[in-house]
């Protein structure tokens, strides 16, 4: 079943990241099981921006790939809300990435996710993140559900 957006009261219900750290801002389509698309909106007012790079502002690589891996979060969470209760999610893999185009103080990041395979705990997923329809960032990762302490 397609779903229409979470905004961002539920998105701070779903991750544990919080500001600096939360790159995602909504959740525009969610079909549990299978995708989730939602964008970040990349703000001069950043602080990576100070030193990434001064005079030439790009958003790090590391930080697309993290807010791919967060919308990924979310659309576990949600397929599988009771599996996913009490226990952290942790990135395993990342492959096959590849960087396209620079994201600049302005954009707006679109995330699309979509459900590769599910085996137990581990979870496999293709991530696309995107600006004004040309494509910044691919990548396929792996996740594991862990017990929190």
């Amino acid at each position: 079943m397609k779903e229409e957006g979470i905004k961002i009261d539920r998105i701070l219900e779903i991750l544990p990241h919080r500001y600096p750290f939360l790159l995602v801002d909504r959740v525009e389509e969610l079909e549990k099981g299978k995708r989730a698309k939602g964008f970040k909106n990349v703000s001069f007012n950043e602080p990576y921006f100070q030193g990434h790079f001064p005079g030439q502002p790009v958003m790090p690589g590391v930080l697309i790939l993290e807010a791919m891996a967060q919308m990924a979060g979310i659309l576990i969470s949600e397929t599988d809300p009771e599996g996913t209760r009490g226990k952290g999610m942790y990135l395993v893999s990342i492959d096959n990435v590849r960087f396209r185009r620079p994201v600049r103080p302005g954009d707006q990041l679109h995330l699309e996710i979509s459900l590769l395979k599910r085996h137990g705990a581990f979870w496999r997923l293709e991530c696309k993140a995107a600006v004004g329809g040309d494509v910044a960032a691919e990548a396929e990762i792996m996740t594991s559900l862990v017990e929190r302490p």
